[in-house]
């Protein structure tokens, strides 16, 4: 159970990868990652090495720290305009380092839909409507259900068939970003309509300079 919780930003958007791309939501990020501490310094030596999230400190828009859940469901709540069919895609850095049992009831409360973009290796607690496991070169997966499982491709050490035995509803593909995105989205192309077991998930949100 969190102590309290380190929120590096939250913000109105719309989702722009996976299985829910194109639906509007609010996003809470936290802070803290348990595969990289976010310093450059420390990135070649990092379980993950392509994250291309700043999840450190707590200085982002509507960032902080929250002590009472409901408090912070609260604040969630405040950037969703009205109407439609409220969705908080809670994510990180590691968001199942904080999202709790407690934050989870007071974010229905408020009416969310709870959707969560984890590595994997911290099992969720109960509740979460939506769960995407990203895998993470050799970090060992504990989430081993959900919603959704998307690859970052290539990676030479998490294979798309070393997955595809678990317990999830979809299984996307998604292009590594970086200087060589053009060519890593065109493998995932290829994998997929060979193996079509496997979506493309594009990130759409970078096309129109979304956050």
């Amino acid at each position: 159970m969190s102590q309290h919780y380190s929120v590096k930003e939250i913000f109105m958007t719309v989702q722009g990868e996976g299985g829910q791309a194109g639906r509007p939501a609010v996003f809470l990020r936290f802070a803290g990652c348990n595969l990289w501490s976010g310093r450059e310094e420390d990135r070649a030596k990092a379980v993950c090495q392509f994250c291309d999230t700043d999840f450190v400190g707590m200085d982002g828009p509507g960032g902080g720290r929250f002590i009472i859940p409901e408090d912070l469901a609260q604040r969630v709540a405040e950037y969703w305009p009205g109407g439609g069919k409220p969705l908080v895609v809670c994510t990180g850095g590691e968001p199942l380092l904080q999202l709790d049992d407690r934050l989870i009831a007071a974010l229905h409360a408020e009416g969310f839909e709870i959707a969560v973009e984890t590595n994997g290796t911290i099992e969720a607690p109960q509740g979460i409507d939506w769960i995407t496991v990203s895998p993470k070169s050799t970090a060992p997966l504990k989430q081993l259900t959900g919603q959704e499982l998307k690859l970052v491709y290539p990676q030479s050490d998490a294979q798309p068939q070393d997955f595809e035995h678990l317990d999830f509803e979809r299984f996307t593909l998604q292009p590594m970003d970086g200087p060589h995105q053009m060519a890593n989205a065109q493998a995932a192309f290829q994998y997929c309509i060979t193996h079509p077991k496997w979506s493309l998930s594009l990130q759409t949100h970078k096309w129109i300079g979304a956050p």
